[in-house]
């Protein structure tokens, strides 16, 4: 159980804002809140997870299309930056990084929705992806930042090219990845899922079934 004392302790916060935390988390399904007990992190749902990458691949899909055809020259320097950023991460393993890769690659993945006019979508999406981005922190250690960086630069070459349907493919391709492994995630972290089947993986083959394009 969680205790509000002691995080407000250890954060070195009052029990207020600590309460209000945990009652947004719990609306989103992350916490699960049990009055004069305490509280707890909600284990994943598999359901929500489909849900939150369903939402994030179909709308991504399309923002980078427009991303194609809208971004500058300078939003190309600015993503190339980044990607640098990840490159110098990947080199030094992290030392002397003031930001960790998981906000090097949201900044990246932001900045698609603010170059196609979409940053309030990606705002309001942040809620339900959590289910999805607690999946990414359990990838950690099978997909490796070097990866992920490889996978940024082909997205941009793509966007260079003013390729959207590769831009697209590759960007679901990207987004899905954790598809390949989720086996093993299961088998490493059954403890970590919530399903009807007593914490194992969900029948008919895993959580997810592929769709949409191929890369070619």
């Amino acid at each position: 159980m969680i205790s509000e004392n002691e995080l407000a302790a250890r954060l070195g916060l009052s029990r207020t804002p600590i309460r209000e935390a945990l009652i947004e988390l719990s609306k989103v399904g992350i916490v699960e809140i049990y009055p004069q007990k305490g509280s707890r992190i909600s284990l994943i749902d598999p359901v929500m997870v489909e849900q939150a990458y369903f939402m994030r691949e179909t709308l991504e899909c399309e923002v980078i299309r427009q991303v194609c055809a809208l971004a500058s020259p300078a939003d190309l320097d600015r993503l190339s930056a980044i990607i640098h950023d990840q490159e110098r991460f990947v080199e030094t393993d992290g030392a002397g990084s003031e930001v960790s890769f998981m906000a090097l690659d949201n900044r990246f993945h932001g900045l698609l929705f603010e170059i196609a006019q979409k940053t309030m979508v990606f705002s309001i999406i942040q809620e339900i992806v959590i289910h999805f981005d607690r999946v990414r922190h359990m990838m950690i250690g099978y997909s490796t930042p070097a990866d992920v960086t490889r996978q940024h630069q082909e997205i941009l070459a793509a966007i260079r090219d003013r390729d959207g349907q590769m831009a697209a493919a590759l960007t679901h391709r990207h987004l899905g990845s954790f598809k390949d492994i989720q086996d093993e995630l299961v088998a490493m972290h059954p403890d970590y899922l919530h399903t009807e089947s007593g914490g194992r993986f969900l029948e008919s083959g895993g959580w997810f079934h592929e769709s949409g394009g191929q890369v070619p």
